[in-house]
């Protein structure tokens, strides 16, 4: 590695926190995960998952040690009940590696963009190529085993064209009726369906586990929402007589022991929310319909809600980590006076 003695900029500060408090987080669900899957084909994918996230945090325990950075507390063996019953099926771990692996996907390419040390474009990169081949491995077990989600087929365009008239923009048109989805469109309400669908499973299964009521009682809002959110995409996509697929098997265990803390769990309810927010304004970006955008600003408006109670929820029992931030200048002038005085 070359220039490590450069000091690390507020992004790369940024990045490595994120990614560490991400990959002890994953390492947590992943070890109950691998404890209780009977599939050897599956399991051999979370194992894969596992190995990338520990190789995650150990390349970022030699940045912390090498700058004198105070790693984050993130999670440990403390907020995982290994000896807990089996949460998930077989099925619906290899369909979260999945969705986990689509995340990573862009998280990793957004650190390595915000970096600029050479050694922290390195432990980037390696995660970015890492999480290909588990994205590449568990999306061709979900085609083997035949549980794979596809989004719906459309003609193959045989000519092309411009648009040629502004009511291509509009959703809202009094004198005609709304013109068809381009595949674009398509793509983006699949996608929200489909990380809805998860959402609300994960949701389910961490309030059924929970033993806090407040927090069983968030996990089910997030589950009502995460419903309500399916039904819209999936009813656009029905107007224009497509069928938006969803897998037989995603679904969870009867197990309500507690499996994982309140702390964790409040923690992955706020990643969810918070790539949510961003797969909505990505898909109200490139959805040239307005009624589309229009709806996804609307629902980006009712998870920020959400979110926003989730951290009042974390800040109230003390469970919200706090972000590397810069000193405040007005205490160190308080301080210093109040010696003074």
């Amino acid at each position: 590695m070359h220039n490590s003695n450069v000091k690390l900029t507020s992004s790369e500060i940024a990045c490595i926190w994120t990614s560490y408090m991400n990959n002890s987080m994953s390492v947590c669900i992943l070890s109950h995960m691998k404890k209780h899957i009977e599939d050897s084909e599956i399991k051999a994918i979370v194992d894969l998952a596992l190995t990338i996230s520990i190789k995650q945090m150990d390349h970022l325990a030699t940045i912390f040690k090498k700058d004198t950075y105070e790693k984050p507390y993130g999670f440990s063996k403390n907020d995982v009940n290994l000896e807990a019953p089996g949460l998930f099926t077989d099925t619906f771990c290899l369909f979260y590696i999945n969705h986990m692996a689509k995340a990573g996907l862009l998280a990793f390419s957004g650190f390595l963009s915000m970096s600029v040390r050479e050694d922290i474009i390195e432990i980037f990169t390696n995660g970015l190529a890492d999480t290909s081949r588990l994205f590449e491995k568990s999306t061709s077990l979900l085609i083997n085993k035949g549980v794979i989600v596809r989004s719906p087929y459309i003609l193959v365009p045989k000519t092309k064209d411009y648009v040629d008239s502004n009511s291509y923009l509009s959703g809202f048109h009094f004198f005609h009726k709304k013109r068809p989805l381009n595949s674009i469109e398509i793509s983006h309400l699949f996608m929200n369906t489909q990380t809805n669908n998860i959402g609300s499973k994960i949701s389910l299964a961490f309030a059924q586990t929970s033993a806090n009521k407040d927090v069983q009682q968030f996990m089910m809002q997030g589950k009502e929402i995460a419903q309500k959110h399916i039904k819209i995409f999936m009813n656009i996509l029905l107007e224009e007589n497509l069928q938006s697929p969803m897998s037989a098997d995603i679904a969870i265990t009867d197990s309500t022991i507690p499996t994982f803390s309140d702390k964790l769990m409040m923690f992955h309810m706020s990643l969810l929310s918070a790539a949510g927010i961003g797969n909505y304004s990505t898909a109200a970006g490139a959805s040239q319909r307005s009624d589309l955008a229009i709806n996804y600003e609307r629902l980006s408006l009712e998870i920020a809600q959400y979110a926003k109670g989730g951290a009042d929820l974390m800040i109230k029992n003390s469970w919200l980590e706090q972000p590397p931030g810069m000193i405040d200048r007005s205490i160190l002038v308080e301080n210093k006076n109040s010696k003074f005085n």
